[in-house]
């Protein structure tokens, strides 16, 4: 993958963005179908957990190696990228299990707190169920947002990540927030992405605020016309961060990579819309645990293959090769 080439009829960061998400194949065979789990969180809200079931014949559950996937902004199971993976995991012998953060399931969750791109205790909580209830390897990717948290987890967990799982990826994830979120606030993406996630974004806040009133400024919510707005209304207050900046600066991944003490792969394509190729992390900014691709190409979560209409599953395949070299 950092060699990746994107095919000669899809060209630029916008188009491999939007054309493998909307219209590429994402798996052969039967749509990848899951079991859900709910389960009830710490300070008594719940998370729902989409499971892929075994295939026919196929050894005990509890000794296949299993792929967790953390989910990008407004993300689930259903989204492109998820699909990949499960097919992947379906095709190559391994357990699947797509964790959803909270109120991405499809139903509200209960507490006034929601998720965001720093959310490691969060992603700690998850991955420690999770082990619990699994004796074989566990290797975790978090896809943007997703990503992000993951890293964050483990620059935060450092030598005990080890005991949880084996190697880790974060797939076109925004590890310098602030770079991030002006890129994705600005020209095109502005236009485009931005009301793309509001969309969405904004009814999700109100319900949230119907929930329990008071929680924010109703008025303010409804005026943001960018996710820097929106976070200063909703994320980072909800989440216990003085403002925008300040999550940002917080959440922000890249600054701690020399902590990460299990095999991590950053894959970042260069010309990402949503992550600007200047805000990208050099060699000389990370330790000998993380191993950085930054083709040329790919878009956001894109990187797609073959011919028109092309699929997305050369993804899985180079990010599920690399972790399978390293556990």
């Amino acid at each position: 993958m950092q060699h990746y080439r994107a095919p000669r009829w899809l060209i630029g960061g916008n188009a491999q963005t939007i054309w493998p998400a909307l219209f590429s194949k994402r798996f052969d065979g039967p749509v990848p179908s899951f079991t859900r789990e709910r389960w009830v969180t710490p300070d008594g809200d719940f998370v729902d957990v989409d499971w892929q079931p075994s295939a026919p014949g196929s050894p005990d559950d509890a000794s296949r190696p299993l792929l967790v996937l953390f989910h990008g902004l407004e993300g689930s199971s259903a989204s492109h990228y998820a699909q990949a993976f499960a097919h992947w995991a379906r095709e190559h012998g391994w357990r699947f299990a797509v964790p959803h953060f909270r109120g991405c399931s499809g139903e509200l969750n209960l507490a006034p707190r929601a998720y965001h791109s720093g959310d490691f205790e969060e992603v700690g909580w998850m991955l420690s169920r999770i082990r619990s209830q699994h004796e074989g390897t566990i290797a975790a990717v978090g896809i943007s947002l997703g990503g992000n948290a993951l890293l964050r987890w483990a620059e935060e967990a450092g030598e005990s990540a080890a005991s949880v799982v084996s190697a880790v990826c974060a797939v076109s994830s925004p590890i310098d927030l602030a770079a991030g979120g002006h890129a994705i606030g600005s020209g095109f993406n502005r236009q485009v992405y931005t009301p793309m996630f509001l969309r969405t974004m904004k009814p999700k806040a109100l319900r949230k605020l119907a929930q329990h009133p008071g929680l924010f400024d109703r008025d303010k919510l409804l005026a943001a016309r960018t996710l820097y707005e929106f976070d200063n209304v909703f994320t980072a207050p909800l989440h216990g961060f003085r403002n925008t900046d300040d999550y940002w600066l917080r959440g922000s991944a890249k600054p701690h990579l020399r902590r990460i003490r299990i095999p991590a792969l950053v894959l970042n394509a260069r010309n990402d819309p949503f992550v600007p190729a200047h805000s990208l992390p050099q060699q000389r900014d990370v330790g000998e645990f993380v191993t950085l691709w930054q083709p040329q190409h790919g878009g956001h979560v894109g990187f797609p293959g073959g011919r028109w209409p092309g699929h997305v599953l050369t993804l899985p395949e180079q990010v599920m090769g690399w972790i399978g070299s390293r556990i």
